[in-house]
């Protein structure tokens, strides 16, 4: 079986974490919780590579429909949050903050595609987690609808910004 990480104390509550592909992630707790606050706390890891994951599809899906961005951004947000341990997050927010000569309805299709088929981290997540995907483009916002979005823009609902 491959192994995916392997994560070994340092110091305090810091631990370094090494991937399957050979790269070093420093994990740490705020002093509060016995740490040195040098590093991002766990927890924030599997949004961290949401971002990355649906980011790259996105970016790779838009190049091939000839669609290039002049700015590409990929935020994860807490939206609900349980109060009891384990405290974890019940929903969350992808947004895409794009702005450049895109056409609306291939961001919608390339983060749709993201969404439902390349992405294994999103897919990973959305059993436990409610997932809401906005993208921005060019200042004007609009929340996907959670049901697959056609390339019409079906089930899409427009939000001024």
């Amino acid at each position: 079986m491959p192994r995916i990480a392997l994560a070994t104390l340092t110091s305090g509550m810091e631990f370094v974490a090494r991937t399957g592909s050979n790269h070093e992630i420093r994990m740490d707790a705020l002093e509060k919780s016995g740490g040195s606050d040098n590093g991002p706390r766990p927890a924030e890891l599997p949004f961290v590579g949401l971002a990355g994951c649906t980011g790259m599809d996105v970016i790779s899906i838009l190049r091939k429909m000839r669609q290039e961005p002049v700015t590409f951004q990929v935020e994860v947000e807490g939206v609900e949050r349980t109060e009891e341990h384990p405290k974890y997050w019940k929903s969350i927010r992808v947004i895409f903050t794009v702005t450049g000569e895109v056409e609306p309805a291939k961001l919608q299709k390339a983060i749709d595609l993201s969404r439902t088929r390349y992405c294994g981290v999103s897919v990973s997540l959305r059993p436990a987690i409610d997932i809401q995907y906005v993208y921005i483009l060019n200042n004007s916002e609009t929340v996907m609808d959670p049901a697959q979005v056609t390339a019409s823009g079906e089930g899409e609902k427009k939000l001024a910004v």
